[in-house]
């Protein structure tokens, strides 16, 4: 008995294996016939809407990119896709024309390309945009160290965008030289601030310009033999013809011969300030011209009450004369 099972078994397992073995050659047969006629290959789609096949997803991924780098200018930090492009594993007719370069440009269409760029700035306000962080800080230590004003703050901002025409970068000499000009006209603009703030002023008006140099004969308040009253101004000689500057900037409201005064100009410079030039010997303004401080607006001489060439300057504030030596020749 147990030899007729033994033998059935035996008969039974060799049928199933020459079964077996026929299934997987002819499995076989039908996958090779499939491949000979199908490809597997990606079907790539994006939300949803099908853009064609590509056999290496990841090297389409890889080519988009790199396209995309070569076309644009430079400073790309990163690329991202919009919607993530889907992939699915299909079998494709070798005949099928897939189209991977149309496929490229398509998903090129479907990135975000994010640039960087780094911004110069001198006292806060932007100067120059250079590519890299190492040019921005070159650039900086080198003008630092050219320019010890501790009154410059230059300082390096990192920008990112995606917009690609506002990485407008220089080359770093023309950003240094760039950067070094502005740091030059910065430094003059705060030594003139600082000058301008050190000058004299009256009810805010500042008073840039002695008229003239010479020697004070007469002072502010003094009594004379040829005056009815005392003093209201300050008289400083010099030759006849020497130039009269105005000392701020203002607008001449009287040209003319007054009396004792000889030639006079008056200037108002708002704020209730005039300042008065006496004994002119010739006056090269009329009523209404528009002075800065330092034009050249009369001559040194001796017309009217005057004992020889001189200049005689009053300052008025609301119509009430000063003493000049408060403001100028305080020294």
């Amino acid at each position: 008995m147990n030899f007729i099972l033994k033998k059935k078994l035996k008969y039974y397992t060799k049928e199933f294996l020459k079964f077996f073995n026929i299934t997987i050659i002819a499995f076989g047969f039908i996958i090779a016939i499939i491949l000979i006629k199908y490809k597997p290959m990606y079907k790539v789609s994006v939300s949803g809407e099908e853009l064609g096949y590509v056999e290496n997803k990841e090297a389409l991924d890889k080519t988009v990119k790199e396209e995309i780098i070569e076309e644009t200018t430079k400073n790309i930090d990163e690329i991202t896709f919009n919607q993530e492009p889907e992939y699915e594993l299909k079998l494709v007719n070798r005949t099928e024309n897939t189209e991977e370069n149309k496929l490229v440009e398509e998903l090129k269409e479907e990135v975000t390309v994010t640039y960087k760029y780094y911004e110069i700035a001198v006292n806060n306000t932007v100067i120059e945009k250079v590519d890299t962080s190492e040019e921005a800080e070159q650039l900086v230590n080198q003008v630092k160290e050219e320019n010890n004003e501790n009154a410059i703050n230059l300082s390096i901002v990192e920008k990112y965008t995606q917009n690609e025409e506002e990485v407008s970068t220089s080359e770093l000499e023309v950003a240094k030289t760039n950067v070094e000009q502005t740091v030059e006209t910065k430094v003059e603009e705060i030594k003139q601030q600082e000058y301008i703030d050190s000058l004299p002023s009256i009810n805010g008006i500042k008073l840039a310009v002695t008229p003239i140099e010479g020697r004070i004969t007469s002072r502010y308040g003094v009594s004379s033999r040829i005056r009815k009253s005392t003093h209201t101004g300050l008289d400083i000689a010099a030759v006849t013809g020497t130039d009269i500057k105005v000392v701020a900037d203002g607008t001449v409201i009287l040209a003319s011969y007054n009396g004792s005064y000889g030639n006079l100009v008056k200037v108002d410079h708002g704020n209730g300030v005039e300042t008065w030039y006496a004994h002119t010997s010739k006056m090269l303004v009329k009523a209404g011209d528009i002075v800065k401080a330092g034009d050249v607006i009369a001559k040194v001489g001796s017309t009217g009450n005057s004992t020889g060439p001189h200049l005689h300057l009053e300052i008025r504030i609301n119509g009430e004369h000063v003493d000049p030596q408060d403001y100028l020749y305080n020294n």
